[in-house]
């Protein structure tokens, strides 16, 4: 009886303290919802937009409870794509002040930015960039800036781009798993991870390629800017100039100048024609997008879908959320705005590696039925590849960013075996009861026979053969001219313009135009989907209490995180995956 009695009060104690732990969090909430509901911040004339070159760039606004917790600084493409078009069009706005940090973020996010700065700067504005160190990419980004600064004992990472593959076979084996692999494509190389210990020679080929693209594209863009030969930026990065002093840099035209923290904002003021004694007004792009208005009734929406493909949601952390295309949600989504007479088409924001094939499948079919009602355009940011390219191919236009990743036409398949790690390792026994000759198929202690294996493969090739067809259909092609660009091959957006798998080279600014150009619309404005969930909707939605822990392990494991990751949502994954063949971390 007392121990009942024990228990009933610990139940009690626990009931109470996740009450007040749940009212705490809805206070929070209530709070900030306050003050999002706060009037609109008025914009004073020579004002002076403020970009941040810090934190996780996501592609549409979010917020975690992870981030309100830890403070952690994110940024959404999506508002500073839109605070710099208002910027170039809004008269009180007279320069743009890029502060660099540590931006994570996709090289065509970073394309499209550096890109829509260049276009603010033709309006006669100003851009000033100032880093205390400026790692590769953002130096990319700042150097669309009339002047760059850097602290006096601030650096420049410049060393060129390369790329680091993290192999498991070993680890996996030591603890008695090894992992069966099915594809189609000879690039389809996702399952080298697992089976092998270095590079195949067809995916070092097509890695070569890319990084190549994308070290083409920033020293383009870096000597058209400072007025470097790349054969001087190329002899710099060998040399790790970012390592010598700081003073060189001036020397070298990477920078033009070198002033400490406090005295940046001086030189803004001076650049605008500001005195030196007056205040700084200085603008958040949060802060300028909610001065944009509707100017039309014709609207165009852009939908944004990135992060892993999948049919239902995976259980993540509450605390640290990762991105998916639920095709369930996103299919409902499309549905509505195929029903929304004020919607006159849709640009479909993809950022995706791939993911679930049966989920590609769905995204396909609802993309093709939306098509039916209104134009749809794709817009492909950091990658559209294997299911996000697959989900693409129905549209009537397709718009990529030369730095994109796409392509990846392929499938493969991975079963672990785990029956050594049960029987030799843990030593459990298995016995078996069935009523059918492959009943227990996939179960823990049991081995494929080579009956099962031949299943699973001729699955695969009948996966294969319709993602092969669903291009075809979508993109003009014979059944023999997508296999000769197929394989699982991946393509920069660059290259696949050339081969037919994009129309156009573009950003979401381009393909927004364009669907308004198949729309037939001159004035329009545009909208955004699916509407950003609030921490608290995080909240109340989350499948899987598991508190801080992810968080805690990105920041222990740090740039392994995601191959952990990638390693225990296999428990997730459905057997038959359309997805991107690597992770590449780039350095």
């Amino acid at each position: 009886m007392k121990d009942f009695l024990k228990n009933v009060f610990a139940t009690i104690v626990g009931l109470f303290i996740f009450g007040i732990i749940t009212l705490f969090f809805c206070f929070i909430g209530i709070i900030g919802m306050m003050t999002a509901n706060s009037s609109t911040k008025s914009i004073k004339p020579n004002s002076v937009l403020l970009l941040k070159l810090d934190g996780n760039m996501s592609e549409y606004d979010e917020t975690t409870l992870s981030d309100q917790l830890y403070g952690n600084t994110n940024v959404s493409f999506k508002t500073y794509m839109e605070a710099i078009n208002e910027a170039t069009h809004n008269d009180n706005i007279s320069c743009i002040y890029l502060e660099s940090g540590n931006l994570n973020a996709d090289i065509a996010q970073r394309q499209e930015l550096r890109d829509a700065l260049l276009e603010f700067k033709k309006s006669g504005k100003k851009v000033i960039a100032y880093g205390e160190d400026y790692s590769l990419l953002n130096y990319y980004m700042a150097t669309a800036a009339d002047k760059i600064y850097m602290n006096p004992i601030g650096s420049i990472t410049w060393k060129g781009i390369g790329g680091e593959m993290v192999y498991v076979k070993d680890l996996l084996s030591k603890v008695g798993v090894r992992v069966v692999p099915f594809r189609m494509g000879k690039y389809k190389s996702a399952v080298e991870m697992f089976t092998e210990d270095k590079m195949s020679e067809s995916n070092r080929e097509q890695t070569e390629r890319y990084i190549h693209g994308w070290w083409d594209t920033v020293l383009n863009a870096v000597s058209g800017s400072r007025k470097i030969s790349k054969d001087s930026l190329n002899a710099y990065a060998d040399r790790l100039i970012g390592m010598e002093e700081p003073s060189k840099m001036v020397g070298y035209k990477m920078v033009d100048s070198l002033c400490y923290n406090d005295q940046i904002k001086d030189i803004v003021k001076k650049a605008i024609g500001v005195d030196k004694d007056d205040e700084l007004n200085l603008v958040t792009p949060a802060e300028l997008v909610e001065q944009k208005t509707v100017s039309s009734e014709s609207r165009i929406a852009i939908y944004y879908a990135y992060g892993d493909i999948v049919n239902d949601k995976i259980p993540q952390s509450m605390f640290a959320e990762n991105h998916q295309i639920i095709a369930k949600d996103v299919c409902r989504d499309l549905q509505d705005l195929a029903k929304d007479e004020d919607i006159e088409a849709v640009v479909i924001r993809i950022n995706s590696g791939g993911g679930d094939a049966y989920a590609s499948e769905q995204l396909w079919h609802q993309i093709a039925e939306l098509r039916k009602k209104k134009p749809v355009v794709i817009s492909m940011s950091g990658a559209a590849a294997s299911g996000g390219y697959y989900m693409s191919c129905p549209a009537n236009w397709i718009v990529a960013d030369p730095t994109t990743l796409t392509g990846s036409i392929g499938i493969f398949g991975l079963l672990p075996d785990q029956s050594e790690l049960m029987t030799k390792k843990l030593g459990l026994k298995f016995d078996e009861v069935k009523t059918n000759r492959n009943a227990v198929f996939g179960a823990s202690g049991h081995f494929l026979t080579e009956e099962q294996f031949n299943i699973m493969q001729t699955t695969i090739e009948n996966g294969y053969r319709l993602f092969k067809k669903r291009v075809a259909e979508g993109r003009k092609m014979s059944m023999e001219q997508v296999e000769n660009i197929a394989q699982g091959h991946v393509y920069l957006g660059a290259d696949a313009v050339k081969v037919g798998l994009v129309d156009e080279l573009g950003g979401l600014n381009k393909a927004v135009a364009k669907a308004a150009e198949l729309a037939k619309l001159k004035n329009y404005s545009t909208e955004s989907y699916p509407a950003a969930k609030s921490w608290l909707d995080n909240l109340m939605s989350v499948s899987d209490n598991s508190s801080f822990l992810d968080s805690r392990l990105e920041a222990t494991f740090g740039e392994y995180y995601t191959t952990f990751k990638l390693i225990n949502d296999m428990k997730h994954r459905d057997k038959l995956q359309a997805a991107m063949p690597y992770i590449l971390r780039i350095q």
